[in-house]
């Protein structure tokens, strides 16, 4: 009986751990007080898109050729802070998008979460923006984006680039998003795994290559935390792990018309290469490069010659890449 009351005596303090954690949390970030914290937000713009403000930071002059850049799951604008005024001075209108439900767009309830709804918000972004065409560049999550959109909206998409893309539900099988999707489960361990900072560290160490270990921070670590802060950040989280869909991009990858780059890391722990390889089988007009001592966001491990990647493709009216000079920090590139 001991043994018993115990277990219900801990199971009881547990519940009130996590009551005390669902009504004390804030209802959303708000924006006027953190906005001095978030990088480049003097090139924070808001918009209505469907009825949902929409967060996105723009660099470059707008009668240059566009570029939308694609966030990852759990991640901001903030993972573009050091490339997209690069790409930008090479003569580009570079827009970095926070998708619904992260970053400082709008975090509604009654949005599904699925990529397909993404992919439409991003076209009538386009459309709010006035921008015909695009190249369209995604990582991680933002790759399915980017892909969906390439496939239902061809006509919007000037170029594709692709760095560490989600391709397939393989990551389901994490096992915290195999709890997660367990009802009242997730709800109780998502807003105590995403205000973890040794949990965001540790999240981090995976995602980087250990040469780049060094780039983990306080600061880092407080632009990823920061926007999801609060109850509604918790649940997008947890609405797009339950609503991930992305098997239709390696089935669909074959109908991809566009020239295509990607991007993966040597050491990609997330996105294995494996998934780079498949799809540069599959995507006709394809070019795959692999970086050396890189993980999971090339963007942020590799700057200068993921900008210098990125926009020698643009530039080149065939799609090509040189980069002769960094051929040593290059695996392959085929």
């Amino acid at each position: 009986m001991r043994k018993r009351d115990l277990a219900i005596g801990a199971m009881g303090l547990i519940g009130g751990v996590v009551a005390v954690k669902m009504l004390t949390r804030e209802k959303t970030v708000d924006w006027n007080t953190v906005s001095d914290k978030v990088l480049h937000s003097g090139r924070s713009k808001f918009t209505s898109v469907d009825g949902t403000r929409v967060h996105y930071q723009e660099f470059g002059n707008s009668t240059d050729p566009a570029i939308i850049l694609i966030h990852g799951f759990t991640a901001s604008v903030y993972v573009w802070s050091n490339v997209a005024p690069q790409i930008a001075d090479a003569g580009f209108h570079v827009i970095a998008v926070d998708l619904v439900g992260f970053g400082y767009s709008e975090k509604p309830s009654w949005f599904d979460y699925t990529i397909n709804s993404q992919a439409r918000m991003i076209v009538r972004l386009m459309d709010k923006l006035g921008i015909g065409r695009a190249v369209m560049t995604g990582s991680s999550y933002g790759g399915a984006v980017a892909a969906t959109i390439a496939l239902d909206h061809p006509d919007r998409v000037e170029k594709l680039v692709l760095v560490g893309a989600v391709i397939n539900d393989d990551v389901k099988n994490h096992p915290l998003l195999r709890l997660a999707s367990i009802p009242g489960i997730g709800e109780a361990m998502t807003p105590f795994l995403i205000d973890s900072k040794i949990f965001l560290r540790r999240r981090m160490y995976l995602t980087l290559a250990p040469v780049n270990h060094h780039l983990i921070d306080d600061e880092r670590v407080a632009n990823v935390q920061r926007p999801l802060a609060a109850a509604d950040g918790h649940h997008s989280v947890l609405a797009t792990s339950r609503n991930w869909h992305a098997n239709r991009i390696e089935k669909d990858a074959h109908l991809i018309v566009h020239q295509t780059l990607l991007i993966w890391g040597e050491e990609d722990k997330v996105i294995p290469l494996i998934n780079g390889y498949k799809l540069y089988g599959s995507v006709v007009n394809s070019r795959l490069v692999v970086l050396k001592n890189c993980g999971h966001v090339p963007q942020e491990e590799m700057s200068d010659l993921f900008t210098r990647l990125v926009t020698e493709f643009c530039h080149d009216r065939e799609g090509r890449i040189e980069a002769k000079e960094n051929e040593d920090m290059m695996l392959d590139i085929v």
